[in-house]
């Protein structure tokens, strides 16, 4: 209610309680204003109701929320069901127009708005984050991999002639298929192996560049955030060459934003040599839905050229789930989760290396990878293939997600181009493996009920194998794997001591 509102109800209700309400709705009033006129997060999280009366706010300055309106066009904001409709705040125009996706929409001021207020947030997290001289940035409303594509498709009109991009080997599809399908001839750069680690071949990248030419290639395509053993792409290095041979240089920095190693790299790299765009994802990094990126870059107006690039309007959703978000936790909690982060990170790889040494197995030695961790499994690769997967299929049903298992040798195909030892990213990696990510929002209770999952499944594999070599104990008769059913098994062999075997390795 405005002052006039909060005067003409002293009329009804004493002066003196209405003016307790009055003082009350201006604490939340003087928090939006702030966030309005600074444009960056605020330190500490707001609270629910400040946060959906903003909301609101901004919702009743779209047309399709006029009292009165009429709208005879196609695109009206008509939604037919109601609870659509409060899912999405009654946002429901979406954001830009159709020759720019960061531009105002005249039906939709309020939309058009929390747009603006999403990308001001966004940078702000991303200086704190360690890229500090980061200069423009927007939510772009697809995942990593399209918003990829769209950088790709920019830059076609600044290099018309180029039609080859390098990349440095890294084992993930949607990182591959962005180059395919903004149309450009991906030459894979194979990564070298250094101890445990599989890093950038830079001179390999150099001698692919003089061998087709500078003008005919696109641009360099490397990696921070990625899978031990595979570490962070050498940055600073290809920022240099690339600013040597004038050739642009975009960054996948997937789930980069919440690893300072990795937000150091792009710094670096763009101080010492050229980074044109950098980008990071919104579920990964923020904790929200899938379905949005963020596209960002140092000066010049290649960000605003790639927000032209956009055909069409987009969804509103990922801008609205990444301000909710931001604005709840405010700069002190999302930094507050980066250093819960770094913790767990270093709980994980304590634990896991104990665990490792306990089966006869390592840790690999994987200090340039600032997020994820690599275990062997020699022991179980000696077995074969199977054994390994095996472990796999055990730890998913057991609910144990974003654990990988990758055993030696897979081929991959993916538009004509055969990747030998896919997922290791390197074609002739030295032994199988189990990956497992310190992400953020991960609690210490997580690591420790993964640890022990996992030290049960290897247990089980294990039996399974003293099974075949000939071992006939109750426990290795009772080898679990995803198609059995326990109960049935202890039933058959009617012996409720296996039963409650069963049980624990299963729990």
């Amino acid at each position: 209610m405005n002052c006039e509102n909060f005067a003409a109800g002293e009329r009804l209700v004493s002066p003196a309680y209405v003016r307790l309400g009055c003082e009350a709705r201006r604490s939340h009033e003087h928090l939006i204003q702030h966030l309005l006129e600074k444009g960056k997060c605020p330190e500490d999280g707001w609270d629910e109701s400040t946060i959906e009366l903003f909301l609101h706010e901004l919702a009743i300055m779209d047309s399709n929320n006029f009292l009165g309106s009429c709208g005879v066009g196609e695109r009206e904001g008509r939604v037919a069901s109601g609870l659509v409709a409060r899912r999405h705040y009654r946002f429901i125009h979406g954001i830009g127009r159709s020759g720019d996706v960061a531009a105002e929409q005249p039906k939709a001021a309020g939309s058009s708005l929390l747009n603006k207020i999403a990308n001001l947030l966004v940078l702000d997290i991303v200086r704190l984050a360690g890229v500090r001289s980061v200069a423009d940035c927007f939510v772009v409303p697809v995942a990593t991999g399209m918003s990829l594509t769209l950088c790709f498709l920019t830059l076609r009109h600044k290099r018309p002639k180029a039609k080859y991009i390098i990349w440095p080997r890294i084992d993930q599809k949607s990182s591959f298929k962005s180059m395919i399908t903004a149309g450009f001839e991906p030459v894979v750069v194979e990564n070298v192996l250094e101890g445990d680690e599989i890093r950038t071949d830079l001179k390999e990248v150099e001698a692919k560049i003089k061998e087709l030419g500078a003008d005919n290639i696109l641009c360099v395509h490397s990696t921070t955030s990625c899978f031990a053993p595979r570490v962070p792409d050498r940055l600073e290095e290809l920022a240099v060459i690339c600013a040597n041979y004038d050739i642009p240089h975009i960054v996948n920095n997937a789930y980069g934003v919440q690893s300072s190693k990795c937000m150091h790299l792009i710094q670096q790299g763009a101080r010492v040599g050229r980074i044109d765009a950098f980008v990071q994802s919104l579920d990964k990094n923020f904790m929200v839905p899938v379905g949005g990126a963020i596209i960002a870059g140092f000066g010049g107006s290649f960000i605003q050229e790639i927000s032209k690039m956009y055909p069409g309007r987009a969804s509103i959703s990922p801008a609205l789930d990444i301000v909710i978000t931001l604005l709840s936790l405010g700069s002190n909690g999302y930094k507050k989760l980066l250093k819960d982060r770094k913790e767990i990170f270093l709980y994980l790889s304590t634990e896991l290396k104990k665990l490792s040494e306990l089966h006869n197995e390592r840790l690999l030695d994987t200090s340039h990878n600032p997020i994820s961790l690599a275990m062997s499994l020699k022991t179980l690769d000696e077995n074969s293939d199977k054994t390994v997967t095996q472990l796999g299929s055990m730890l998913f049903t057991r609910q144990v997600s974003g654990a990988r298992v990758v055993p030696q040798g897979i081929l991959q195909t993916m538009s004509g181009y055969t990747f030998k030892g896919f997922s290791s990213h390197a074609s002739n990696y030295p032994c199988a493996y189990l990956n497992a990510s310190s992400a953020i929002g991960m609690k210490k209770q997580d690591v420790e009920l993964f640890i022990k999952r996992l030290d049960k499944c290897l247990k089980s594999v294990r039996k399974e194998k003293s099974k075949e070599n000939g071992g006939d104990s109750a426990v290795d008769n009772c080898n679990i794997t995803e198609d059995v059913n326990i109960q049935e098994m202890a039933l058959n062999l009617d012996n409720a001591v296996v039963l409650d075997e069963c049980k624990e390795v299963y729990s």
